[in-house]
């Protein structure tokens, strides 16, 4: 067995019954979120703790900085967003933990309801300074790396500071296996599936009834690509998701819709493409097209970005891996 994966190292946790819980929580559920997210194995005897792995030493750092603060109890998701923040590579591709510094000094500072909101890696700091800096900037990458989110967030905090008169957010309403038709309902609520994302996002960032009241007055709103058409924006904040489901003509349409004093964040997945066989996704062609246009910014997000349960990442690092194994063997 290789010696840095065999390599094993002991951490003391609090002989307080209370904190040792609130360290662990419950059924060593904390624990268990270690062993997942730095890929160790984790055994804990009353108090002691025995870490294995290669990744064992920064398994023991995360233990050390929750240690102190296991005097209340730890949710499982701070757990989790403490391990994307820590997961971080290095320039030699080694794991760093860094619980203490994690350049919040950099990130921007956005005006919603959520304090503790912020760019949990550099990728998505990078992604937040592109949005508040250009005109027109795109966010590519896989589920979970805080995409849409983070941009309905910086157009919140726009509209917050008055400077965009209203939220604009759209998407492409293309069938991912399955046929409008056979959904109940009008049109409105068809589509309206396609949308729950950006309202989930908009609820949590604003609140349920200051959301229905921007609605009222029209400061937001939600409509699919296709009634975009024609349309002049002006004083606006524009996001288009999932925009790997546009054609190049649906892309370049969205494009020229930016008027006066609006801002526009394009966000998508290329590896998720749900258009027709043949058909040249929209968010492909872009990134080819405008990648030289001065004050079009792109940003492009990683797994190491995944801002979710600890597998999310590795189930996507397996995707792309035979993915590159299919494009090899062809």
């Amino acid at each position: 067995m290789n010696s840095a994966a065999s390599r094993a190292l002991q951490f003391t946790a609090p002989s307080d019954n209370q904190e040792l819980a609130n360290l662990c929580g419950p059924l060593d559920e904390n624990l268990r979120q270690i062993e997942t997210a730095l890929d160790v194995e984790v055994t804990r005897r009353g108090s002691k703790v025995l870490v294995r792995g290669k990744n064992a030493p920064q398994a023991i750092g995360v233990l050390e900085r929750f240690l102190r603060l296991a005097t209340k109890p730890i949710q499982l998701e701070d757990v989790q967003l403490a391990l994307v923040e820590a997961g971080q590579r290095d320039e030699k591709g080694a794991l760093r933990v860094d619980l203490d510094a994690r350049g919040d000094e950099a990130a921007p500072i956005l005006r919603t309801r959520r304090t503790d909101l912020k760019g949990r890696t550099p990728n998505q700091r990078d992604y937040l300074k592109n949005i508040l800096a250009s005109d027109i900037s795109f966010g590519i990458g896989p589920a979970g790396t805080g995409k849409t989110y983070l941009a309905v967030a910086c157009a919140v905090d726009a509209l917050e500071r008055d400077a965009v008169k209203r939220i604009v957010l759209t998407r492409p309403a293309v069938e991912a296996g399955e046929r409008l038709g056979f959904l109940p309902g009008d049109l409105a609520q068809k589509i309206d599936p396609y949308l729950r994302p950006l309202y989930d996002a908009l609820y949590d960032l604003l609140g349920f009834d200051r959301t229905a009241k921007l609605f009222e007055k029209q400061a937001i709103e939600v409509a699919p690509l296709a009634y975009m058409r024609g349309r002049t924006l002006n004083h606006a904040f524009i996001i288009l998701d999932e925009a790997q489901n546009t054609t190049p003509e649906q892309m370049k349409m969205f494009l020229t819709r930016i008027g006066f004093s609006s801002k526009a964040v394009i966000t998508g997945d290329i590896t998720q493409v749900d258009l027709p066989r043949g058909h040249k996704s929209g968010l492909i062609d872009a990134v080819t097209v405008l990648q030289d246009v001065r004050g079009i910014a792109f940003t492009r997000l990683t797994s190491a970005d995944v801002v979710r349960h600890p597998l999310v990442a590795r189930i996507v690092d397996a995707y792309e891996a035979q993915q590159s194994d299919d494009n090899h063997s062809r």
